[in-house]
């Protein structure tokens, strides 16, 4: 319709706009040609049949179609296109009378056969109306050069709205299929086939949209991918103690004559297990919690003195292990966090150095300030991490000996809870091994500023 419109347009105001031309043209010709035999009559002072004939003679006729000149009476003194027969006799025309009222006036007529233009103007001399000139024109070339130009714009308006409908289709065609094959891409992530792809072949505003679909995808891919390994290593560490709770009273149920010593062993594992499932289930949930990132409270905490209140709880795993632990901490480490998260990354990774340290070994804490960071490192001097595990670390169950974790009752939460909550106050968290045997922690966060917490 908007094509249609605009050859339509495109057809009527190039006429429109060279009638109006020719229109202005031959206005200004006529009254030009008219005033020239009006001033040529005017000297006369008296205007008479023969006198006007002589003059008219030496004027000629101006490529006009009839030229009458009349007295005040409306009597034809001169015609152009007969002489003889219309002399004498009245012209009793529009033009000629509103001429010997002292008006001059133009009319312009045209037809898709010719062109008619009339002009009269009165004869004046000295202020006096000696009588009129009419002029009279009919042509048909000028009516012929408009039409050839309607013609044409017609016949290139035709070929402009078959080429525009050609392009148009093409174009639809082309961008229905890329707009397809968006939809198909979208339908099957809808159907959890999060492997969907859009070809990027350009730079426009279609492909910057697939590039953008398939940044997506690949998210929601890796999500996925996190999620199905998530409830996979989960059911797996849940599995484990289920499995044993269920060994153990198969056992007890099964034995009519158990020994009193040998049930009490049995239900003390029980009762270990369902520990140890209690801890996968509190930690499942910790990380649920920092999965949906509840807005908490957060106010300016003193990791020196959350360091020191962690340290009264875990004295005594310490003298079990006999494990010598030891601090270094500088005043005034404040940030700005929630005083329950920094305990448990405090806990979380001193116990680790605790439990997985060797007899008679130390664990050092460091606490102290740089360029605006609060540092919290953990030296332990235990068996260390291999090289090629250090990157995996904090991923959710990840545990680098299985047989030696489940002794210790780990679950391969732990560092992956201490990373989330890290990086929820803004912070980063990194292990390195030790060159004197053992692994480092390192956990930064941004000191407190009390302009930007106002």
């Amino acid at each position: 319709m908007i094509i249609v419109a605009c050859l339509i347009m495109t057809n009527i105001y190039p006429v429109i706009n060279m009638r109006t031309m020719l229109y202005e043209s031959k206005k200004s010709e006529m009254q030009n040609q008219e005033s020239v035999i009006a001033s040529s009559l005017a000297p006369l002072g008296k205007l008479s049949a023969d006198d006007v004939e002589k003059v008219m003679y030496l004027i000629g006729d101006m490529n006009l179609t009839r030229i009458i000149i009349t007295d005040t009476s409306a009597t034809v003194l001169y015609d152009s296109s007969d002489n003889e027969g219309n002399k004498g006799k009245y012209a009793l025309l529009p033009e000629i009378l509103s001429a010997l009222e002292g008006k001059s006036s133009f009319s312009y007529e045209f037809t898709s056969e010719a062109t008619k233009s009339r002009a009269s103007q009165p004869i004046m001399y000295r202020g006096k109306n000696l009588g009129a000139v009419y002029i009279y024109e009919y042509s048909t070339e000028e009516a012929e050069l408009v039409m050839a130009l309607r013609g044409n714009l017609g016949k290139i308006s035709i070929g402009v709205f078959v080429l525009a409908i050609l392009l148009a289709f093409f174009l639809s065609a082309f961008l229905n299929g890329r707009l397809r094959s968006i939809v198909r891409a979208i339908k099957g992530v809808a159907a959890g086939n999060y492997g969907s792809r859009i070809d990027v072949k350009g730079n426009d505003e279609l492909d910057e949209l697939s590039r953008e679909f398939n940044a997506l995808t690949d998210r929601l891919q890796k999500t996925e991918e996190l999620r199905q390994r998530f409830v996979s290593d989960a059911s797996h560490e849940l599995k484990t103690p289920l499995a044993g709770i269920r060994l153990l009273s198969d056992s007890i149920v099964q034995n009519d004559n158990i020994p009193p010593e040998l049930l009490r062993e049995f239900v003390v594992d029980i009762g270990q297990e369902a520990e140890r499932l209690t801890r996968i289930t509190e930690k499942l949930l910790e990380l649920t919690r920092l999965d949906v990132k509840r807005q908490e409270i957060k106010n300016a905490v003193d990791v020196g003195q959350v360091i020191n209140e962690s340290m009264k709880m875990l004295r005594t795993l310490a003298e079990n292990k006999d494990v010598t632990v030891g601090c270094e901490l500088e005043d005034n480490c404040i940030i700005w966090a929630n005083s329950d998260d920094i305990h448990q990354i405090v806990f979380n990774l001193v116990e680790n150095a605790i439990k997985y340290n060797v007899v008679g070994g130390n664990v050092k804490v460091f606490l102290y300030m740089k360029e605006s960071m609060v540092n919290l490192i953990i030296d332990d001097t235990g068996v260390g991490i291999p090289q090629e595990d250090l990157p995996h670390i904090f991923d959710r169950f990840y545990r680098v000996d299985k047989a030696r974790n489940s002794d210790v009752g780990g679950s391969g939460l732990g560092l992956s809870i201490v990373k989330d909550t890290v990086e929820k106050h803004g912070g980063s968290v990194e292990a390195f091994r030790r060159e004197v045997g053992g692994t480092r922690f390192m956990v930064s966060f941004p000191c407190y500023k009390e302009d930007d917490h106002a």
